[in-house]
């Protein structure tokens, strides 16, 4: 039995982001990214803001936790699991902001 050919578009999909583009995005930092997107953020010291939207949400550089919600992560995971955005509409909105 041989396996059925692949589909070349969605490989392209799932192979458009480089492994340095996809690093670069973890670490641009969350705060400015959701000022621009008109969030009220709440300075909470040593780096920390609060993310007023979303009680008890924290972020600090790249990094954020949420822990009433269980969750945590980088800058894409942050739009991929609390906004709702495609992996690949993250990084298209990553990459140009970046």
């Amino acid at each position: 039995m041989t396996n059925p050919p692949r589909n070349p578009c969605l490989h392209r999909a799932t192979s458009k982001w480089s492994k340095e583009q996809i690093r670069a995005a973890r670490r641009i930092e969350l705060a400015p990214l959701l000022q621009k997107r008109g969030f009220a953020l709440r300075d909470r010291g040593g780096g920390n803001v609060e993310v007023e939207q979303y009680k008890g949400l924290l972020l600090k550089a790249s990094y954020w936790r949420w822990p009433d919600q269980n969750l945590a992560g980088n800058t894409i995971d942050f739009y991929v699991k609390v906004l709702g955005l495609s992996f690949h509409d993250t990084m298209q909105e990553l990459t140009e902001a970046g």
